[in-house]
């Protein structure tokens, strides 16, 4: 049985360490991205180095781990960068020309989530549980805006003369476009199962679950649309 114990943990935290690893490479990634203009060089490998040195002190004493923290990450990213708006033929887009690279903001919110201790049971115990799921909610909803899905989703129910002058848009055929767009859907419907399942040991097998999309991506799909195509959808440019 000590085995048995022993052996089940150890394939726990084989997938929760998968699920940090991809989560904090997400991250990065999002941060990184060239979009956002950023002049100081990314640590992807350091960044892992020292979520993994201090995750091994948290589970000697049975404390919550750390992980890279999705969206807000890219939101604070947001919060730093001066945007220029610019329309092009009725479509409104936004571009970062600079971001405040600074280590001031996530040190002092930081020590604001620590002072939040303070607050505890009084008057945290008084904010609803409605109101944080509110919260979530409208984080989801605004950063939509971002999702390429989404903006897939939306050509669905537009006419096609309608269509804004998306990169793609101009290099894939409208079939293709929605072909992978449902795709994508499968494959979202796939994670919620995972991710919203009534089992706690499925649950655990979501960071799998996204391991298992890149196989999926490199695979199956080029089966289904040419490379070139590929190319367009998932690229910036």
């Amino acid at each position: 049985a000590v085995v048995s114990t022993q052996s089940t943990g150890i394939a726990l935290g084989f997938i929760m360490s998968l699920f940090f690893f991809i989560q904090g490479n997400i991250s990065a990634s999002v941060v990184n991205n060239p979009s956002n203009k950023l002049e100081k060089g990314s640590s992807y490998h350091y960044d892992m180095v020292i979520t993994g040195l201090i995750n091994a002190v948290m589970s000697v004493f049975g404390l919550p781990l750390v992980h890279g923290s999705l969206p807000h990450s890219p939101l604070h990213v947001r919060a730093l960068a001066d945007i220029e708006e610019h329309i092009e033929n009725g479509i409104l887009s936004e571009k970062i020309v600079y971001v405040r690279e600074t280590r001031l903001t996530t040190l002092v919110s930081h020590i604001m989530i620590g002072a939040s201790l303070l607050l505890i049971p009084y008057p945290l115990n008084l904010i609803p549980i409605p109101v944080l799921y509110g919260l979530f909610v409208f984080l989801a909803l605004t950063s939509l805006g971002d999702l390429q899905l989404w903006e897939r989703l939306v050509l669905i129910f537009t006419e096609q003369s309608l269509y804004p002058p998306i990169h793609y848009v101009r290099k894939v055929p409208q079939k293709i476009i929605h072909c992978f767009t449902f795709l994508q859907i499968l494959q979202l419907l796939g994670l919620c199962l995972v991710t919203f399942g009534k089992s706690v040991y499925l649950r655990m097998f979501f960071p799998a679950f996204i391991i298992l999309l890149m196989p999926i991506r490199e695979r199956i799909l080029p089966s289904l649309i040419s490379q070139q195509h590929l190319r367009s959808l998932d690229g910036q440019h």
